[in-house]
């Protein structure tokens, strides 16, 4: 699998990079979102929970995908910005709500 980043813009407001990039995985399957993720994050010099995959096309007939993903500047910004199906989808969890306890 050999990754290669076709282009990259900042975002200053939202706090992160965006980044379409395409895969080669010519005999192989398509990849996984979190193998290509774990790449990506090794290329881009960030953490993997700072990444979030947007969505991953395969082209037809080619051994190639393309996709599109978003590198924050932290999880706090991942987690203030992006939408939660995308969250649960790349394996970025919510800190869970405590619940208060009952006094008896």
């Amino acid at each position: 699998m050999k990754i290669q980043i076709t282009q990259q813009k900042k975002n200053p407001l939202q706090r992160r990079n965006e980044v379409y990039f395409s895969v080669e995985h010519d005999g192989e399957s398509t990849p996984k979102r979190n193998a290509v993720a774990e790449e990506l994050a090794k290329a881009l010099k960030s953490k993997r929970d700072c990444l979030v995959i947007d969505h991953m096309d395969s082209v037809y007939g080619k051994g190639v995908s393309e996709g599109y993903a978003k590198v924050y500047e932290s999880k706090e910004a991942a987690l203030e910005f992006e939408n939660e199906h995308l969250l649960k989808r790349n394996g970025i969890e919510k800190p869970k709500p405590e619940m208060p306890k009952k006094e008896e």
